[in-house]
């Protein structure tokens, strides 16, 4: 079962217990997968990897805006994106830990041959597609940053 039945599969399940920010939630995600779907010059099913991408940029969405509600003093709403972004993190694969990704990236270094700040394309370019969905672009980024400085 892909990834986009398995959420049709649980929201279905979700309805049925009346589960309502669950049903919410994942019929959002839907819609933006959907979305993605149908941009472009013609519509196309998405694979599992960029229904991950999806998923992604939602949850990151989910935690920028519970962090602009806490930073307007709206807990109530802060806590319901929170709700939403564990929800979300279901679907998504397990996150690398930093001890994971700072292996990873010393490992892409090598590879690459990389050092000081002109090295970070290349490093990202490798690193990439192996943390796809596992990690934060903007944590790695500074990761990557850190370790070539």
């Amino acid at each position: 079962m892909g990834l986009k039945e398995r959420l049709k599969a649980d929201l279905t399940e979700a309805i049925r217990s009346r589960d309502e920010i669950t049903s919410g939630t994942i019929r959002m995600v839907l819609t933006a997968i959907t979305m993605e779907e149908v941009s472009g010059k013609e519509s196309r099913e998405l694979s599992d990897a960029e229904v991950i991408t999806v998923l992604s940029r939602e949850a990151k969405k989910r935690r920028e805006a519970a962090e602009a509600f806490d930073a307007g003093s709206r807990a109530d709403k802060a806590t319901l994106e929170r709700a939403e972004g564990e929800i979300i993190a279901k679907y998504l694969p397990e996150q690398l830990s930093d001890v994971q990704l700072n292996e990873m990236i010393k490992a892409a270094i090598a590879e690459t041959g990389a050092s000081g700040p002109s090295g970070m394309g290349l490093v990202m370019k490798i690193i990439a597609p192996k943390i796809a969905g596992k990690a934060d672009g903007g944590v790695v980024s500074a990761a990557v940053k850190a370790a070539l400085a």
